[in-house]
């Protein structure tokens, strides 16, 4: 195409891939909301039900709460901000007939439902799969649960702790025992739920291009103890090929060395040495040379003789600041790093430069109802980059029910009156 056929270029931002589907999102703490927020952020249509005055209970997960405009806390948990940008928030009492109805009528329209209530807690209330995939036979359907829809764990509660214990996880994150510290260690996030909401991310997509041959919509069944087992990667596939249970050992790597922390003069470094020429490398920028050491040439050998090279390698690191090792090693293609804590890396040059923290308004300017959190909400950026329909940002993470009225307004048709009628009777 040339220059003068091209389209003119316009001036509006590009809609999101998503922008076309209509998600209900009936789920509440991380898992659920961390895929319902993925799909917000591609540009779709999120509506996030919440029991009102209540809500989800990340809500009250504090400290730390969002500061009233006097910089007082409120009671409003910044954990919420973390899994809820980009979707509308209203509030609906499922345990009443009429809520019941209204969260129907939403599904009749809605492409994707997610929720993650225990499983087959939704049959009472006429809200389970079958039910609302009669009203909607082109309704994905995907259920988040600890354990799965089938099996003897099926009717108990899962939560992201209990499952990185029942999985090993725990028993491969931490110090050995007999070493300061050692013991099975949680990971610092709640990695099984936010895996979880990516695989249930994945299936969705996966689903709707099914549905675009079928026509019809489908049940979609994430356990996380299924996603636990699934991550274990590595450390999985080597018992079950091998019949190798591996054990903690700390930041090192069972196959790969060196790969771990070491201390400098200041403090510590990350180096991740992942092939021969990376080491080789490595030994020349550091004016020694082990890399001629048969011990010491291979990958093999370095683990093999693991014992012998990081106590040598640690007494060299120590003779350098962090800063002067990143300096000498950072032109030689050897991947090293500093340790950093969380405001550390906010403020790196490079998480600056690729946009990764936002703001967002909650409310419109001058429009900060009393008693609510500052209406500037921050919140890391979608890692999504697409360049033809990136992210996009539409609204903050919402105050509870902030968006009821222009829900059920816009999807089902209420006028003022009939919303004043159902709050009234506490329904919404």
């Amino acid at each position: 195409m040339n220059a003068s056929s091209a389209p003119p270029a316009s001036s509006q931002p590009p809609a999101g891939a998503l922008s076309h589907l209509r998600v209900l999102d009936l789920s509440r703490v991380l898992a659920g909301p961390w895929c319902t927020q993925n799909l917000a952020d591609l540009g779709a249509d999120v509506i996030k039900v919440e029991k009102p005055g209540e809500g989800d209970d990340t809500r009250h997960w504090g400290p730390p709460f969002f500061p009233d405009a006097s910089g007082q806390p409120t009671q409003e948990a910044c954990y919420f901000a973390a899994c809820n940008r980009n979707k509308r928030s209203i509030t609906v009492d499922m345990a009443t007939p009429e809520g019941q109805q209204l969260i129907r009528e939403l599904a009749s329209t809605s492409d994707v439902l997610v929720e993650n209530f225990k499983t087959g807690g939704l049959a009472r209330y006429g809200l389970d799969y079958a039910s609302l995939s009669a009203l909607n036979p082109r309704l994905i359907y995907c259920s988040v649960t600890g354990f799965g829809q089938t099996g003897p764990y099926a009717p108990r509660a899962g939560y992201d702790l209990l499952i990185q214990a029942m999985s090993g996880l725990m028993s491969i994150t931490g110090h050995a025992d007999g070493q300061p510290g050692g013991g099975p260690l949680r990971v610092g996030v709640a990695v099984i739920d936010l895996f979880t909401g990516l695989y249930a991310t994945s299936a969705i997509l996966a689903a709707l291009e099914a549905r675009h041959h079928t026509g019809r919509g489908q049940h979609i069944d994430m356990a996380l103890l299924d996603v636990a087992m699934a991550v274990l990667a590595n450390q999985g596939a080597g018992f079950l090929n091998a019949g190798n249970i591996p054990g903690r050992q700390g930041n090192t790597h069972p196959s790969v060395v060196p790969y771990q922390d070491f201390p400098t003069r200041d403090g510590h470094m990350l180096l991740a040495i992942g092939n021969d020429g990376q080491f080789a490398r490595f030994c020349e920028a550091a004016g020694v040379d082990w890399a001629r050491d048969e011990r010491f040439a291979s990958n093999a050998g370095r683990v093999t003789h693991r014992a012998v090279l990081i106590p040598m390698m640690a007494e060299l690191t120590r003779t350098r600041a962090t800063a002067d090792w990143i300096a000498l090693l950072q032109d030689k293609a050897v991947p090293c790093g500093p340790i950093n804590n969380v405001g550390q890396a906010f403020d790196d040059v490079q998480v600056r430069a690729r946009g990764l923290r936002i703001e967002q308004q909650r409310w419109p300017a001058g429009q900060l109802p009393p008693g609510q959190a500052v209406d500037t909400v921050a919140s890391t950026a979608s890692p999504l980059r697409l360049s033809d329909t990136p992210p996009t940002l539409r609204h903050a993470p919402p105050a509870l029910g902030q968006h009821t009225e222009d829900v059920l307004r816009e999807r089902l048709g209420l006028d003022a009156g009939q919303i004043e009628a159902l709050r009234s009777r506490g329904v919404v």
